[in-house]
């Protein structure tokens, strides 16, 4: 499950929490991973994962999301992931719930 597998990386790599939900009790610094769509084609598939960066600073959220993206580049060194392509990236605050976040959207294409 490519989820996993990044999430998994992620965690080893960063020093913030990195989770795929959100809890009510969420910390001031953490990543969310979500798995937006996927398609496959003869046995290779392309997810396309949205990783949120969440910060108390705008500028916090921002540089956060620059070890994300490094460290979403480097996954492509894990066994079954042939390519990691950014998509976007872009301020994403989320005035609902007032907090500063930067989303990452990635095109990750893997096999099993």
């Amino acid at each position: 499950m490519i989820e996993k597998t990044i999430l998994d990386h992620l965690s080893g790599v960063l020093d913030e929490i990195c989770m795929m939900e959100r809890p009510a009790n969420a910390p001031g610094t953490f990543v969310l991973l979500e798995k937006t769509g996927e398609s496959r084609e003869n046995y290779i598939s392309t997810a396309i994962l949205a990783v949120q960066s969440y910060a108390p600073t705008l500028l916090e959220a921002a540089q956060l999301n620059e070890q994300v993206k490094t460290a979403m580049f480097d996954a492509v060194q894990l066994p079954g992931i042939a390519a990691v392509r950014l998509n976007s990236d872009y301020n994403f605050t989320d005035t609902a719930m007032k907090g500063y976040r930067y989303q990452a959207v990635f095109d990750v294409t893997h096999y099993e």
